[in-house]
């Protein structure tokens, strides 16, 4: 897996459903095939977890950091649509975005998957997040961190 952060060119330049995605080369696994022998639904759902740490990092905020904040982004809702199947060894990239975020409370984070060979879209993905206290678990504002490094990085902002 490789973290691909080049400018928006070559075979899959174009087509991206928002500008400069964050994006990981992905390629399903023998173990990642289901009895349909196809990719399972549900390896595209751990692959969104692993880009979006991914673009998390990059933009200079780790679980560490989480940690040490006591802050979190959670998950309150994620919505995937699965348009075309993938098959093992097949060459795909996946991208994400923060879309939105009211730097207080909630942001949205969208997901892409596309395949090399061809451009096109395999699945989309989308993810609501609210921020959270850890030690509690209850919704709390974002930390000053949090709004500075993730508001910077919304599509359009």
């Amino acid at each position: 897996m490789a973290v691909v952060v080049a400018p928006d060119t070559g075979p899959l330049g174009q087509g991206w459903d928002y500008p400069h995605p964050h994006r990981l080369d992905m390629s399903p696994q023998p173990a990642d095939i289901d009895g349909l022998n196809h990719t399972n639904n549900a390896v595209y759902v751990r692959w969104c977890e692993r880009v979006a740490w991914s673009h998390s990092e990059h933009l200079g905020l780790a679980l560490d950091d989480y940690r040490r904040l006591d802050r979190a982004m959670a998950i309150r809702q994620g919505l995937y649509d699965y348009l075309l199947p993938s098959f093992e060894g097949e060459a795909l990239v996946l991208g994400t975005w923060l879309t939105a975020g009211d730097g207080k409370l909630a942001m949205e984070r969208r997901f892409q998957l596309r395949r090399v060979a061809d451009g096109q879209t395999l699945m989309r993905g989308r993810w609501e997040l609210v921020c959270i206290e850890i030690s509690t678990w209850r919704p709390r504002r974002m930390p000053p961190e949090f709004v500075e490094i993730y508001q910077s990085a919304v599509v359009g902002a």
